[in-house]
């Protein structure tokens, strides 16, 4: 039996539990915490005092007692010791956020993608992060680690990008690469992660935007290319290669259009940014978004979807046009439409999605993690 690493576990778990009740709940004390965790007063007060000295929690002001006894301190998740790091890798461009543990944006930069080559790729984005890393530094705080969101199908099994037509990448073992480029570049060893960009984008809303409330969530990226990030169980669903939400490529109208996947009529021809500019395109990917829309509803009956991307933060009709077809299908079946809203940073959303992968890691030690490149230890267990 291994004693040892049992109770780290255990550790590890009960932290996690801790963040996540101060996260739904900031302001709780220990005792509040003891109460509601079930865990005893004094391995609350052991747990948040090395929470305290790791930059995870702060105190607020202390407030009176309301009996006997010494006044209790709120406690809450600190923004002022660590810092998360995201970036999106779209087909166009590269962008990289820094935020907070709360999922404020504290830093944005975005480039123009100079060359699909898996190496040019990783150098570029490296040079973009160790620049975000250093305006971590000159705020004073500490890089908890790096999340990256890819535009194609990524294996978490193996760290193999499986299926990103729009790159021309396929099975390619990206993140050691992208290890030894930030390392090039300067960054300091933390925990690397990497996820498919629409899974990222669905765990940046559920995350950081309160969908622990939300739940089933699924976020629908329409940029060049189409994808779903699906939120079940508190977790992402990614299926069994990393190709769960490849609605991209799903086939909308048999011998339609062709698609940067070599088929023809998929999801991506009729919706990707590419083939919604005109009116005729605009009207014709609306009513192809809301299909789709329609189909996720019924397969996955989630509470909340979340439309993001290019397509329809550049082209707000198209996502109009949409959510006047699923409507058409609701009445239809006389049952009422999931709440469909529009991803809070917008094009952001991606990258701040890929930090938010960094703190979802953490916050769920027992689940199966993204693969990672874990180089230093700093992330949440000592």
């Amino acid at each position: 039996m291994n004693t040892i690493g049992d109770q780290q576990l255990v550790r590890r778990l009960n932290r996690s539990v801790l963040l996540r009740l101060l996260r739904a709940r900031p302001g709780l004390s220990r005792a509040g915490l003891a109460s509601a965790s079930g865990l005893t007063k004094s391995t609350v007060s052991l747990l948040v005092r090395e929470l305290l000295e790791d930059g995870w929690l702060a105190e607020a002001g202390a407030q009176a007692a309301s009996g006997p006894g010494r006044p209790s301190t709120p406690l809450q998740i600190s923004v002022r010791a660590r810092a998360l790091i995201g970036v999106d890798i779209a087909v166009e461009c590269v962008r990289v956020v820094c935020v907070s543990l709360l999922g404020e944006v504290l830093h944005t930069a975005e480039k123009a993608l100079r060359s699909p080559q898996p190496q040019q790729v990783c150098t570029q984005t490296a040079r973009l992060v160790a620049q975000a890393s250093a305006v971590i530094a000159a705020r004073g705080l500490q890089l908890a680690g790096v999340g990256v969101g890819l535009p194609g199908a990524f294996d978490d099994a193996t760290g193999m990008v499986r299926f990103a037509p729009n790159l021309g990448w396929r099975n390619l073992d990206v993140l050691p690469m992208m290890q030894r480029a930030l390392a090039a570049a300067g960054v300091r060893r933390v925990a690397l992660y990497m996820q498919n960009d629409a899974d990222v984008a669905a765990l940046g809303e559920y995350e950081f935007g309160g969908g622990e409330g939300e739940g089933p969530l699924i976020f629908v990226s329409c940029d060049v290319g189409v994808g779903a990030g699906i939120v079940l169980n508190d977790r992402l669903f990614i299926g069994s290669q990393g190709l769960a939400g490849e609605i991209g490529h799903t086939i909308m109208q048999v011998d339609g259009p062709p698609c940067s996947c070599g088929r023809r009529g998929c999801a991506e021809a009729f919706v990707g940014s590419r083939a919604v500019a005109g009116r005729a395109g605009l009207q014709r990917g609306g009513r192809m978004l809301g299909v789709l829309l329609q189909n996720l509803w019924t397969v996955f009956n989630p509470r909340t979807i979340v439309v993001g991307g290019k397509s329809c933060v550049g082209t707000p009709r198209l996502l109009q046009i949409a959510l006047e077809t699923l409507d058409g299908y609701a009445q239809l079946a006389g049952m009422p439409a999931p709440s469909v809203r529009p991803a809070r940073h917008g094009l952001l959303a991606t990258a701040v999605g890929a930090a938010a992968l960094v703190l979802h890691q953490d916050l769920r030690p027992m689940q199966r993690r993204a693969v990672a490149a874990h180089t230093h230890a700093e992330r949440m267990p000592r």
